[in-house]
C-alpha cells in the first residue's frame, strides 16, 4: 500500500552509445519523497500511545490487531521515524546472537564501555564513562559528606552483548497512532505527497526531471 501512495517521477533515459541521439523517459517511483513525523506530536497523548513489540512480533502483525489490516504496517513506521523496517525494528534474541556473533571476535567479554549503576553524587544512573574513570578514586559529595569511592564501586562494565541487547529492548518501545486517527493521517499523507506546480510539474503525482 505504501508504494502505491508514493508519486511518479519522469527522468530521462539518455542513450547508451553512437549512433544513438535520442532518449526515451521513463517513469518510476520516486522513493526520495519523505514523510517524517514531527517529534513533538508525540508530546501530544491524544493522537498516540505507547506500545511495547513483543518478541518475533512484525510490523504487519501489529497493524492487523491495531487497525484490522496488515497493509497498514507502513503507518507504524513512518510514525516511528523507521526509514528501514529490517534494520531499525526491533530483533529477536536469535537475531542479535547471530548479529553479535557476526560482527564481534567475542561479544560476551569485549567491554563495549562502563557505566554508572545507581544515582550517586552528581551521576546518574546509567551514565556512561570510560575505563580510567573505572580503575580511578573519586571524592563525591553525598548528602553533604564528602567521601571517596572507588570508580569500580559505582559503576560496571557493559559488554558488546549487553550494550546489543540494552538498544534492542530500547528499539521494542514505539508509538502506535490511535485507530480513530488512522485516516485523517493517511488522507494527509497523500497530501504531502502531491506535487506543487513548477517548471518540473506534470500532475500532482508526477513531476519530470532533466
Amino acid at each position: 500500500m505504501y508504494f502505491s501512495l508514493l508519486p511518479d517521477i519522469s527522468y530521462d533515459e539518455k542513450p547508451i552509445s553512437y549512433p544513438f541521439s535520442s532518449s526515451d523517459r521513463r517513469t518510476a517511483k520516486n522513493f526520495f519523497r519523505r514523510y517524517k513525523v514531527n517529534d513533538d506530536v508525540f508530546s501530544n497523548v491524544v493522537f498516540f500511545e505507547k506500545y511495547s513489540v513483543k518478541e518475533g512480533l512484525r510490523p504487519d502483525q501489529i497493524a492487523d490487531i491495531v487497525y484490522g489490516d496488515p497493509f497498514y504496517d507502513w503507518v507504524i513506521l513512518l510514525v516511528n521515524n523507521m526509514i528501514n523496517g529490517s534494520h531499525d525494528w526491533p530483533k529477536t534474541n536469535y537475531e542479535m546472537y547471530k548479529i553479535a556473533e557476526a560482527e564481534y571476535d567475542d561479544p560476551y567479554s569485549e567491554i563495549h564501555h562502563y557505566e554508572i549503576r545507581e544515582k550517586i553524587g552528581p551521576y546518574a544512573a546509567g551514565l556512561r564513562v570510560d575505563e580510567t574513570f573505572y580503575n580511578g578514586t573519586h571524592k563525591l559529595n553525598i548528602n553533604g559528606t564528602v567521601v571517596q569511592k572507588n570508580g569500580n564501586e559505582i559503576c560496571s562494565p557493559v559488554t558488546v552483548a549487553e550494550w546489543l541487547q540494552s538498544e534492542n529492548e530500547k528499539n521494542r518501545e514505539i508509538y502506535l497512532l490511535k485507530p480513530q486517527y488512522l485516516r485523517s493521517f493517511v488522507d494527509d499523507f497523500k497530501k504531502q505527497m502531491y506535487y506543487k506546480k513548477s517548471s518540473t510539474y506534470i500532475s500532482k503525482r508526477l513531476k519530470e526531471t532533466g
